[in-house]
């Protein structure tokens, strides 16, 4: 790969200024879910046992600018020493006096977690003083935050240009990851994009039928592309407004040789509601007072027929409204093949975005899958083919 990783630092006795992700749902005082703080327990134990002063930076809800217990990383502590094993100090600041003085008491092989960068509206706006301040406690600079690498901001970008920096293992296994996924994958290729609304991922899907050879296309989203090839859709949700949108993205797609897959038959219902009388049909016999909220079984068979073409799966949004039962249907059998595929060695499966994480997880796959990303906007924007400021600064 074309960017530093911990192989190339050399940190023993160093302060090592660590930016990771602790932008953990926090419930009554309870961190809820963990898997942010576990993805980055391979990089810190790893520089406390070369022993590195391990000094973290991470944001924590949306202060903008102004301090408050309620978005603390104090409240990250305890579940972070918990998950790490480890004793970890807490300073009040992330710049300044405080600080300074916790950094300057500890001894090599501790770890120390920052107060708060957002607390500090220059951090957003990467301002030149405040990447000082920041560089002012650290001889080393590591990013493991591939989730805020596409910001700009001090803690992800600006510190790169003043200190040696280096990606963590957990931004080390997402760039892999990513790379196998669309940087140099394993042909075919195939993209499986779902959710709500196109008008969300037009740059998204222009960019997926230059790189992929099969896009399928579900949920919400589907039904504009239907809509665009004169199906009736009857009420389902769909953007008709962007109908010539949808017909040049297809007209694009058979120049670069992709494959769009549509829905061929669908779930309908008459309430959006879990257990709600459904009926399947044909895309052409949609009722006018129905709502698709699945893709059909039909529709499932195709999808399956051209994973098993496939040797390289990624994955983004969800086919159908997979939150209510049975509209899950199509989503859950998705994933299971594609986590069985990929268990047999026949294919490299990444998944990434907040509802796919979640579609995956009901499914009971997230862990079969090659890579998931928790990424969420970065991972969106990689796929969208734009440059990651906070990655590009780590390049050699």
């Amino acid at each position: 790969m074309n960017f530093r990783t911990l192989d190339d630092a050399d940190v023993k006795s160093k302060r090592v200024l660590v930016r990771v992700d602790l932008n953990v749902p926090v419930a009554n005082g309870e961190v809820t879910d963990l898997t942010r703080i576990e993805r980055i327990v391979p990089t810190i134990a790893e520089l406390s046992d070369k022993g590195a002063k391990v000094i973290l930076l991470a944001h924590f809800g949306r202060p903008k600018g102004i301090a408050s217990e309620e978005n603390s990383l104090k409240q990250v502590v305890k579940p972070l020493a918990r998950v790490l094993g480890r004793n970890v100090h807490f300073a009040e600041d992330c710049i300044g006096d405080k600080a300074k003085a916790a950094v300057d008491a500890l001894m090599d092989g501790e770890i120390l977690l920052l107060e708060n960068t957002r607390f500090h509206k220059a951090e957003e706006k990467n301002e030149p003083d405040f990447v000082k301040a920041l560089a002012a406690n650290g001889d080393v600079f590591v990013n493991d935050a591939f989730s805020a690498a596409h910001r700009a901001h001090a803690s992800t970008e600006g510190l790169a240009h003043v200190l040696p920096s280096f990606a963590g293992r957990s931004m080390q296994a997402e760039l892999e990851a990513l790379e196998k996924g669309l940087g140099n994958p394993a042909r075919p290729v195939v993209a499986i994009v779902g959710g709500a609304k196109v008008s969300t991922k037009l740059d998204l899907l222009s960019n997926l039928i230059e790189k992929v050879d099969a896009l399928v296309i579900g949920g919400g989203m589907a039904n504009t592309f239907l809509a665009a090839q004169g199906h009736n859709v009857g009420k389902s949700l769909c953007e008709h407004d962007l109908a010539p949108t949808a017909r040049e993205i297809m007209e694009k797609a058979k120049k670069t040789g992709c494959a769009i897959i549509l829905p061929v038959d669908a779930v309908v219902a008459y309430r959006f509601e879990a257990d709600a009388p459904n009926q399947t049909y044909g895309i052409d016999a949609i009722p006018a007072d129905g709502m698709i909220l699945d893709a059909g079984a039909l529709s499932t068979e195709k999808i399956a027929s051209v994973i098993d073409d496939a040797k390289t799966l990624i994955w983004n949004g969800p086919l159908g409204a997979f939150e209510l039962r049975p509209f899950d249907t199509a989503t859950v059998a998705t994933a299971k093949h594609v986590a069985k595929r990929t268990k047999e060695g026949n294919l490299v499966s990444v998944g990434g975005g907040g509802d796919t994480v979640a579609a995956l997880n009901h499914a009971g796959v997230a862990d079969d899958f090659t890579y998931i990303s928790t990424a969420g906007g970065a991972f969106l924007e990689w796929m969208e083919g734009k440059p990651l400021p906070g990655v590009e600064v780590l390049k050699k």
